[in-house]
């Protein structure tokens, strides 16, 4: 995290892009961030150590000797996630190599869930060309009933069929704070990264949606964590490979071994190292200023409803909200996006009819549903929005304020934090600068 004192302030980096954005605030504004935590020194030798010494099963080794698979699965998450497979990746396999297990016997499956399939160019990004050249490499396409096998009939779940057929099956992954889940990693790396569309449906569903515990750093009583580990059990996962990471996306830790155990023990480290505290005494402000997280996850409006959620602690019913996010692909899905443009910042509409009908659940309805509770905070006219790859018409209606005029997105919030801050000059002020990846709790 950069903080840069000014004469009249300070300057702060927020998440944004591929190359960040320097935003000046008050000297007294509050910057909310985790603590900084050092990168693993020797990604190779840490990675060998902990599949040989795993959490709550025995080294992967072991496992791979007793059970002399004829086929092992491998998943990775897809683009979205800054995941850095490519460290981890090569000794993973060379340790299953060295098990007898040939290249010719993996498979490598992108678990995309209902996002869109990955390019070419997004594969070497995620693999490299050595190990796309050895093992093959595949995406999971929830809408193919051809490549699923049914794993569950009560309730009907459907799971990729590489995966749950294969004889050994490894789920890797990062964990960090996740607005629906409590936490990524773990068995969000089955579901939603590998069922139907069903099954994430019903992951997302209003219900599931509309319970306070399904959000931010909450595992217990979160129906969203517990839907996707009933599932992650159904399939069966035999080997856990999550990491940390730091804030310039290095290895922090590495959490391997029984998929439970392995999860919480990264969920603990996660949430110590990613959390900062409120105030409970004052723990709202009047401007927050907060992102979509930076290349690759602010690559769409869709999953900068994200970093909304994120500000969701330090915010009032007067509160103003400015998230800065570069949306280089516009707002994600054509089905997020006709959504959006079909109820055209009613979201209180919206509510009320995904709420009539909750044994329907249309395609990326919950991330609205997510941003509705951004809204019903603090309304439509204090979520002040500023990104560039969106057409400034199209910010019209996406129940934000766009931040338009002269200028790039840089220059934009800047000025609207200026103005703001001449209206409102005894203003709290909070900064957020790394976004969704930050655990915001009241001090204890």
């Amino acid at each position: 995290m950069e903080t840069i004192p000014t004469p009249d302030g300070k300057t702060v980096r927020l998440l944004y892009g591929r190359k960040g954005m320097l935003l000046r605030v008050p000297e007294s504004a509050a910057v909310l961030a985790g603590r900084h935590v050092e990168p693993i020194e020797n990604p190779r030798q840490a990675v060998a150590q902990a599949l040989a010494d795993p959490v709550g099963c025995a080294p992967l080794a072991e496992l791979i000797a007793a059970r002399k698979p004829a086929s092992v699965a491998v998943t990775i998450s897809d683009i979205t996630r800054p995941v850095p497979n490519r460290v981890f990746l090569p000794p993973l396999l060379e340790a299953l190599r060295a098990a007898a297990v040939a290249d010719s016997q993996m498979v490598i499956i992108i678990g995309t869930g209902m996002h869109r399939p990955s390019t070419a160019r997004e594969r070497e990004a995620l693999v490299g060309g050595e190990i796309q050249s050895r093992v093959e490499v595949i995406d999971h396409v929830a809408a193919d009933p051809a490549t699923l096998v049914r794993v569950s009939d009560d309730p009907p779940v459907s799971v990729n069929r590489r995966f749950a057929q294969a004889d050994f099956r490894i789920v890797t992954g990062y964990i960090e704070p996740h607005f629906m889940a409590g936490f990524s990693g773990g068995r969000k790396g089955v579901c939603p990264a590998l069922v139907d569309l069903a099954t994430i449906q019903r992951f997302h569903g209003y219900q599931s949606l509309a319970d306070p515990r399904a959000d931010n750093g909450i595992l217990e009583g979160n129906p969203c964590h517990e839907i996707a580990l009933a599932v992650a059990r159904a399939v069966g996962v035999d080997f856990l490979f999550n990491v940390a990471i730091t804030r310039d996306r290095r290895l922090a830790g590495i959490y391997c071994g029984e998929l439970e155990a392995a999860h919480l023990a990264g969920c603990r480290d996660v949430a110590e190292w990613t959390s900062s505290d409120i105030d409970p005494a004052a723990p709202a402000f009047d401007l927050v200023i907060t992102n979509g997280g930076g290349y690759p996850l602010d690559a769409t409006f869709y999953q900068t409803v994200k970093g909304m959620c994120t500000a969701l602690p330090a915010l009032a019913a007067g509160s103003t909200l400015l998230i800065v996010s570069e949306c280089s692909e516009q707002l994600g899905s054509k089905a997020f996006t006709e959504l959006m443009l079909r109820y055209d910042n009613d979201w209180r509409t919206f509510l009320a009819d995904i709420e009539a009908d909750q044994d329907r659940t249309g395609l990326d309805q919950w991330e609205l549903q997510m941003q509705a509770r951004v809204l019903a905070r603090i309304g439509l006219q204090k979520l002040w929005f500023a990104g560039d790859g969106i057409a400034p018409e199209m910010q019209k209606h996406i129940a934000v304020t766009p931040l338009l005029g002269e200028g790039d997105a840089q220059t934009r919030a800047q000025r609207a934090v200026d103005e703001y801050l001449a209206a409102h000059p005894a203003a709290r002020v909070a900064v957020i600068p790394d976004g969704p990846y930050t655990l915001l709790r009241l001090g204890r």
